[in-house]
């Protein structure tokens, strides 16, 4: 058996009754979350809109907009969808090989469940583990760094699982599945170049591509469209293409079926990148603690490893970014803001806050010194030293972020994200409403139909209140 047709052998055949009762709840949870960040995306995300806009000009269909009323063809949806996943940064994140696994899958899910047959809660659940564990597991399986050739693997690495989730909610078999893997390979990249343009945004509503990329393959091969034999190994499948073959086949296996990724998710406490967490922590709290002033600051120093260079690079446009997203990848903005207004929340990466001359002040202050002390790809962890004109010094070190699956956010957490998130929607979501939604994903297992359970992403279960929307 070739390694890609094993790899869909267990997509396609797992049982979704022989997944333990842990990865279950680390399903829901991520359901929760990745539903409350969209509907947030679609009330708050204008770089969104535009693909929003596109899909409904497609006509109407069977599938939802999360957040508004509106329908449309499958793979619109999850274009659409897809492409407010990301918008926020506030989905969850995989820390061991840094990724969103669920950053395409969710939108590409949410899509099918309205392709013909109910679908069961507990069978979602099961394409929501299996499809973010193939995703993790392709990125620990990787032995040399994918940025390095030029590419920009997170949805990449997602593009993957959320074939594997398309390809379950279909009822692929095992050489379908291998199909959907070439066809998807035909379609998912992401160039580095996404890191380096001052006025993109394209990093925000990256997900959108990989999202509706997902659907369509598993669609065609459902179809019966023929793909390769060996689309990951092959001699010029998956890895040879993005990692020049530099991959390890042990890791990718290892525990396949019987450990389940999906339990070591990081889920986000702040709407920015990972790497920036563990500095917003630490200024959040030293502002607390000692009521630091914002002009009483000399200097701020962020020191992290290696991989968190790229939220500090070019410093002069991480210290004034010009659109959201780049905002949300800055050590220095992120910092300043906490240091600033005290918290870090959505409110922080407006227009207005962009421009905030205070932050501004704080940012062109903060500089970073990079470690290797927790090795070279510990996306959430650092140290902030904070010194004042008087020459007061404040110094902090986390080595786990808050979200860390060792430091994680409890159910009520997520609960209280969600309904925050649900409030901010397009239609905006009345709190009890949010309440019985949520409490509808943590019981979904014992639905036969999820869209029936989640139709609230698209219409109108659970009416908002006067003057919601």
């Amino acid at each position: 058996m070739t390694l890609s047709l094993r790899l869909a052998s267990h997509v396609a055949d797992h049982p979704a009754d022989a997944l333990s009762a842990t990865t279950l709840d680390a399903a829901k949870r991520a359901l929760l979350d990745g539903l409350g960040v969209m509907l947030a995306a679609s009330g708050l995300s204008e770089d969104a809109a535009p693909f929003t806009a596109l899909a409904l000009a497609g006509g109407s269909g069977p599938a939802p907009l999360v957040g508004r009323e509106e329908r449309v063809g499958l793979a619109q949806a999850a274009f659409a969808n897809g492409a407010l996943s990301h918008a926020l940064d506030y989905e969850d994140a995989f820390d061991a090989a840094p990724s969103h696994p669920n950053a395409a899958l969710l939108p590409a899910a949410f899509a099918l469940l309205h392709a013909a047959r109910p679908v069961s809660g507990r069978a979602l659940l099961a394409a929501i583990a299996v499809g973010c564990d193939l995703s993790c597991r392709l990125g620990l399986s990787l032995t040399k760094r994918a940025e390095d050739l030029g590419w920009y693997p997170p949805p990449m690495l997602g593009a993957y699982g959320a074939t594997a989730a398309a390809a379950r909610l279909l009822g692929l078999d095992a050489r379908q599945t291998v199909d959907a893997f070439s066809l998807m390979l035909c379609q998912a990249t992401m160039p580095g170049e996404i890191k380096y343009s001052r006025d993109t945004v394209i990093r925000a509503v990256r997900e959108a591509f990989p999202a509706q990329a997902a659907v369509q393959s598993a669609q065609l091969a459902a179809a019966g469209v023929r793909g390769f034999e060996e689309p990951f190994e092959g001699k010029a499948g998956f890895y040879r293409l993005f990692v020049d073959g530099h991959y390890d086949p042990d890791v990718l296996l290892d525990g396949l079926g019987e450990t389940f990724w999906i339990e070591r998710l990081s889920f986000k406490q702040w709407p920015a990148c990972r790497g920036t967490h563990p500095f917003i922590e630490i200024a959040e709290r030293l502002v607390r603690e000692h009521a630091i002033a914002p002009d009483a600051i000399a200097e701020v120093i962020a020191t992290g490893s290696p991989v968190q260079t790229m939220l500090v690079e070019p410093i002069e446009r991480k210290r004034a970014p010009a659109v959201p997203i780049d905002a949300k990848f800055s050590i220095p903005f992120t910092v300043a803001a906490a240091l600033v207004h005290g918290r870090v929340t959505l409110e922080s990466f407006t227009p207005d806050r962009l421009n905030d001359p205070a932050v501004l002040a704080v940012a062109a202050k903060v500089r970073f010194v990079e470690s290797d002390a927790w090795g070279r790809d510990a996306g959430a962890a650092g140290t902030l030293t904070i010194r004042l004109s008087t020459g007061e010094t404040f110094e902090e070190t986390i080595e786990e972020a808050a979200g860390h699956p060792s430091r994680p956010l409890s159910d009520d957490q997520l609960r209280a994200k969600f309904i925050d998130c649900a409030g901010q929607a397009h239609r905006p979501m009345a709190r009890d409403a949010a309440e019985r939604l949520a409490d509808a994903i943590f019981g979904l297992e014992a639905s036969e139909d999820s869209a029936g359970v989640l139709f609230a992403i698209g219409s109108r279960p659970f009416p908002a209140k006067a003057g919601q929307g």
